[in-house]
């Protein structure tokens, strides 16, 4: 009953403060962020009532399949974007635009780090920094596709947008993995080639292959059905299917195996739309039925923020320091290459602002670094992180908002309310 109720007030808590976000002009990304804030531990949960809010971390923590899952949906969702008419278009110019961002923010991190460690060398070590740097360059694809869909964004920013922070991924992985290797090399002194050279690219292969299959085994499976809910049925299995798969573990001799759930969703979903001639239709009716499940994740992403890092103030020193210089590698990292792509002066100006959000896939590095670097480097990692994080989802989808609505791609619209009457 307690798991039911907690989930309750969740939904509700997060609902009702989008109606005080939308007259403030913000996304409801951020309503529900606030809302996951204040019936978390460090609000609701400090009346340690079982089932009235979340009263613990670990209380928050035993909700992560709904995290995970919708997720998934997400991931999915996002490779419906991949349609290969778009890609002949775009495809060369969205991977230098993210190789440049992600590469960008790392490079500029790890510098602003390394110099911070000779001046705060009881705070954070060079392992640290090398670690930080390679956590810079994730990007967080839900909160912008929220974004995007809440205001029906269109144009040309936008297109490029979600490619971009798919491809951001990939590279991401390869960029963590490498900076990761370095860090336990200067930590150790010895040098682990096979963890920083083939397990990040086995990691990509068969997140995409494993992928590519279910997508076709989807796009198969649904021609059998011909109602429509029955349709619906077999996509929500298959997300959840592949939701599972990329949980699995395992190792290959010396060689540890593994999936990204958000690469091996995407490209499910890009195969599937692709193959697929009713994935339109079939995805519209998707989006209806996650809105609930997406609404809940934000909550808990936000009663999951530690707002206890404040009271450390090296840590939020570090913390500005590593904002600040993401900020600076994304927005000129994307904004150069785009340029230099010769995409359009929108794109040029706006994307690189649209890439700061972060949050999951950063959270999942965090984790494996934690793994690698028990006790107190470990403990920087996440600190940091946690901070940036929090920063992040609560400015992120604001800013994403103003650079989307300056480059003139989320128009005002008059819309029709339940009631019929018209809103300006």
């Amino acid at each position: 009953m307690t798991i039911l109720l907690s989930l309750s007030i969740a939904l509700f808590a997060g609902l009702m403060m989008t109606r005080l976000c939308k007259p403030l002009g913000l996304p409801a990304v951020t309503g529900y962020l606030v809302a996951g804030i204040l019936v978390g531990p460090y609000c609701l949960g400090q009346l340690a009532v079982d089932g009235l809010g979340f009263i613990s971390h670990e209380n928050v923590e035993m909700f992560s399949i709904l995290s995970q899952t919708a997720l998934g949906f997400i991931a999915f969702t996002i490779g419906n974007e991949f349609r290969l008419s778009s890609i002949k278009q775009i495809g060369k110019q969205a991977f230098i635009i993210a190789l440049c961002g992600a590469v960008g923010a790392t490079i500029l991190v790890d510098g602003a780090l390394i110099a911070l460690s000779f001046l705060m060398p009881e705070v954070i070590d060079v392992p640290v920094a090398l670690t930080l740097g390679a956590i810079a360059s994730a990007t967080a694809p839900a909160a912008t596709l929220m974004v995007v869909r809440q205001y029906k964004a269109k144009g040309p920013v936008t297109q490029m947008l979600l490619p971009v922070v798919a491809i951001d991924d990939a590279i991401g992985l390869v960029v963590f993995a490498i900076s990761l290797g370095a860090a336990k090399a200067v930590n150790t002194g010895h040098l682990d080639v096979l963890s920083i050279a083939v397990e990040p690219l086995v990691e990509i292969a068969l997140s995409v292959v494993v992928g590519g299959i279910l997508g076709a085994l989807l796009s198969y499976t649904e021609r059998l059905f011909h109602s429509r809910s029955k349709r619906l049925s077999i996509t929500v299995a298959y997300v959840l299917l592949g939701v599972a798969i990329s949980q699995i573990k395992f190792s290959i001799g010396s060689v540890h195996c593994g999936f990204s759930s958000l690469l091996l969703l995407m490209m499910m979903g890009t195969v599937f739309c692709n193959m697929c001639d009713f994935s339109e239709e079939l995805m519209d009716r998707l989006d209806r039925w996650t809105g609930p499940l997406f609404a809940l994740f934000f909550v808990l992403s936000g009663a999951e923020l530690e707002l206890g890092i404040f009271a450390q103030w090296s840590m939020v020193l570090v913390g500005v320091v590593y904002i600040a210089f993401r900020c600076l590698g994304k927005y000129y990292g994307a904004g150069l290459s785009a340029k230099a792509t010769r995409c359009e002066p929108t794109v040029q100006k706006y994307l690189g602002i649209t890439l700061f959000p972060q949050a999951g896939v950063a959270l999942g590095m965090t984790l494996i670094a934690s793994a690698e670097f028990p006790g107190t480097q470990g403990a920087v990692i996440r600190n940091i992180t946690l901070f940036s994080v929090m920063v992040y989802e609560l400015v992120g989808p604001m800013l994403t908002k103003t650079a989307l609505k300056k480059a003139g791609e989320i128009k005002p619209e008059g819309r029709k309310s339940a009631r019929g009457v018209m809103h300006h």
